[in-house]
């Protein structure tokens, strides 16, 4: 309807890793062969509005935190922020504000990716712009990577962007081949069915482990490459109907994690963790660079109370595989023209 306040939002999935997590950074698939990565999108996510402000020469946040009336977008202390606005070339006159479905900073389910993706697609539809999965992916990548330097890959972009379950490729010259992994729904509804996603109640700073990740990567290499096969060991076993033997590949990619750096777990974690596996879990990895957040366990359904009760006042949270990437909403004013 013409006069109408320009209003959009945005949903984008937070993500689970399976394995090949760390073999998706430059330091890897530059200088030793392809990474590789299997992660799924789930159910959980990231809402991003933006809408016109009401001062049209300044810009308005609501995060955590809010920043009123900005004059310059140079101004703007949150980094993702800023540097997606400047990428899309707003200056003002418009409002941006976020909530999450659940606990997201710093406890591995990719969440600051997913912010960025879903901004991005948010700002595109508010400046009437088609956008498609792999544009957002890679502009997300950019925001991250080159124009903030943060230490990481690009596993999470692209699972935010395209959202399903995911069989990643991380090639020497910067390609990406991305494609489904190919599952009945019969085989995800009961992969979903043995996979219990555990909140350990804490939460750090996922860049500041992944760049001591890197700094100590040439002597890490072997471990890297082992997890690298395991991802491709995974995709293969979804394919092939062995699904389950998901529990045995998550065990090995942890235990090869846990070399890549002493932070990656703490005693606390690998407390929670082996008193999951006496109880019945077959494998399990710690969510992201590790050191807190979610704990994911593979184990028959009927293991899963055991487990729980044996993990007392931690949180279980409920998923189910998101087919879905970042995707618009809500709009209201002049629609996108498809």
């Amino acid at each position: 309807m013409s006069g109408e306040k320009r209003v959009v939002i945005t949903r984008t999935p937070f993500r689970l890793s399976f394995a090949g997590g760390g073999t998706d950074i430059p330091e890897y698939y530059n200088n030793y062969g392809n990474g590789a990565v299997v992660s799924g999108a789930m159910n959980k996510y990231m809402f991003i509005s933006a809408s016109q402000y009401f001062f049209k020469d300044k810009i308005r946040i609501h995060y955590v935190r809010t920043e009123n009336d900005i004059d310059n977008v140079n101004d703007i202390k949150h980094p993702a922020i800023r540097e997606c606005l400047k990428l899309m070339k707003i200056g003002s006159g418009v409002q941006i504000s976020s909530i999450a479905d659940i606990p997201s900073k710093g406890t591995g389910i990719g969440s600051s990716s997913s912010f960025t993706v879903g901004l991005l697609n948010a700002l595109h539809r508010w400046k009437r712009e088609k956008v498609g999965e792999r544009q957002l992916a890679e502009e997300a990548v950019y925001v991250e990577r080159t124009a903030l330097k943060e230490a990481g890959g690009k596993q999470d972009q692209y699972v935010a962007a395209f959202g399903g379950l995911l069989f990643m490729e991380f090639l020497k010259d910067g390609r990406v081949n991305v494609r489904h992994v190919k599952m009945s729904k019969k085989d995800l509804g009961e992969l979903e069915k043995h996979l219990l996603l555990i909140y350990t109640g804490s939460e750090r700073s996922a860049g500041a482990l992944e760049a001591k990740k890197a700094g100590a990567f040439g002597s890490h290499v072997s471990e890297l490459k082992m997890m690298a096969d395991l991802a491709y060991k995974q995709v293969d076993a979804f394919e092939d109907g062995r699904w389950r033997e998901t529990g045995r590949l998550l065990h090995e990619n942890w235990v090869l994690k846990k070399k890549l750096a002493e932070d990656v777990s703490n005693s606390y974690i690998d407390n929670l963790y082996n008193t999951a596996l006496k109880n019945g879990a077959e494998g399990g990895k710690l969510m992201g660079a590790g050191g807190s957040g979610f704990l994911l366990f593979f184990a028959d359904p009927d293991k899963h109370k055991k487990i729980i009760d044996a993990l007392p006042g931690l949180k279980v949270e409920q998923f189910n595989f998101e087919p879905e990437g970042s995707k618009v909403i809500y709009e209201q004013g002049e629609p996108c023209v498809d």
